[in-house]
């Protein structure tokens, strides 16, 4: 199992779920990727009603419901960082935005904040304290991979070189277009995430955002569950060396991406 209980600064550590209907978004993601939800410790006045996906007993992400009226569903990505007052002026020398925060998470859990980089995409960073991020990664039913999507790859790769210490590289073994984020020398697969243009596929008000994607079985199967459980196909699906891949937007109208791994193992 691809258990984890710490995370680098500069490595992505977690995932989480903003849902209008957490009964509804709890039903679809167990039977897309065979994950239970348990609240949060603590009372739904301290913890807002969060809560987190558990396989085989391990966190993989959280959920919560939505905190303002008309926000839509969302994934989010969180990166480790050791400062999170220090790098959200970062940010701002980088040109980018501080949307919220930074806050002090229930139960000592971490100090997060949301950001908004200079091409539009939004990203949390966590300064790490009780919480110990995702434990379960890279297998069936866990989140794997983040990407960006963008139309201004130097920007981003200029931003987030700034404020987080990345590169952006191509790997051979990844497919034309696709560029690999790496930090302190780790390289893909072990990088941080990847980076793309948002291509003439997608529609044209497609906003720069990060993707989140988790592991499944079998591609095809998956999005034929998803589909009959009030989900729509958003892309694909496509091979690449790696993986086949989709993106889904799930009942609730959050965007969630799925790879059905071609690595003989986990990684």
């Amino acid at each position: 199992m691809s258990e984890r209980n710490e995370y680098a600064p500069g490595e992505f550590c977690w995932v989480s779920l903003a849902t209008t209907d957490v009964d509804g978004a709890t039903t679809f993601y167990r039977e897309l990727l065979g994950v239970d939800w348990e609240p949060a410790p603590g009372s739904s006045e301290e913890t807002g009603g969060y809560g987190f996906f558990v396989k085989d007993g391990k966190q993989i992400g959280g959920m919560g419901p939505t905190q303002q009226e008309g926000q839509p569903s969302a994934w989010s990505s969180y990166i480790k960082v050791e400062d999170a007052d220090a790098t959200a002026e970062k940010v701002n020398e980088a040109g980018g935005q501080v949307v919220f925060g930074p806050v002090d998470l229930p139960n000592e859990s971490g100090r997060v904040a949301m950001l908004q980089d200079p091409t539009g995409a939004f990203v949390w960073i966590n300064q790490q304290q009780k919480h110990p991020g995702a434990e379960l990664v890279n297998e069936p039913g866990s989140w794997t991979w983040n990407n960006l999507l963008t139309r201004d790859l130097e920007v981003a790769k200029s931003f987030y070189g700034q404020v987080f210490g990345w590169t952006a590289i191509h790997n051979e073994e990844a497919p034309p277009g696709i560029l690999m984020w790496q930090v302190e020398g780790q390289r893909w697969p072990e990088g941080m995430g990847g980076l793309m243009e948002i291509s003439d596929d997608l529609p044209g008000d497609t906003p720069a955002h990060w993707q989140v994607y988790f592991i499944v079985e079998n591609a095809d199967r998956a999005i034929e569950q998803a589909t009959s459980g009030g989900a729509k196909l958003g892309f694909g699906p496509i091979d690449v060396p790696v993986a086949r891949l989709a993106t889904l937007v799930d009942p609730q109208g959050a965007v969630v991406s799925i790879m059905e791994s071609h690595y003989p193992e986990p990684r």
